[in-house]
């Protein structure tokens, strides 16, 4: 993708980011989103075929970066000394959402959530399937696909907590609440 078409796919995303946060999803229209971002029809069509392929590109583009960084724990957020990268996934994430990559916690506390959140439980079911040690499940009967569900839906709510209360605590104190209350499987 050339610079240009950079430059509009991001004047898009940031017009429908700025709707989404006032309107519901299913009150916005293409035009809405036109407008906002300056562009024109073709030019729109050009990029997505229809509002709700905007909408997964959005949510794709939003939490792939969060959860690939999670994942590959190189990215510290310049809040941990070296000595404690080995910090959880989950910090790595909590840690993302605190510096609001991309207007994403506006998003995920908007009237439109729901697809956002779907997105991002399926992310956190990766994150958490990778983080799981091989071993998790040898004393347990419980199928992995529910603990997966669980664990990931889990901290959706614990994230939807955090922001509806004003973000309080931090990412690590956060994170050490979830690990204790996940430490039966990590």
């Amino acid at each position: 993708m050339d610079r240009r078409q950079k430059k509009t796919r991001t004047a898009i995303f940031e017009a429908f980011t700025e709707l989404l946060s006032k309107k519901s999803y299913s009150q916005i229209s293409v035009q809405d989103i036109l407008d906002g971002a300056d562009v024109g029809r073709s030019t729109f069509y050009a990029h997505f075929d229809t509002k709700d392929d905007l909408l997964d590109a959005l949510c794709r583009e939003l939490f792939d970066h969060i959860i690939n960084h999670a994942l590959d724990q190189t990215h510290t957020h310049g809040l941990l000394p070296r000595e404690e990268k080995d910090a959880s996934l989950f910090f790595h994430i909590l840690a993302h959402l605190q510096e609001n990559d991309g207007n994403i916690l506006r998003l995920i506390s908007s009237d439109s959530n729901g697809a956002f959140l779907r997105y991002f439980k399926e992310g956190m079911k990766e994150v958490v399937s990778a983080s799981l040690p091989k071993e998790a499940f040898s004393q347990t009967n419980i199928p992995k696909d529910f603990v997966l569900n669980h664990i990931s839906g889990s901290f959706i709510s614990m994230v939807e907590w955090w922001i509806s209360t004003g973000m309080k605590q931090s990412p690590k104190e956060l994170d050490e609440w979830f690990c204790q209350m996940t430490e039966q499987f990590f």
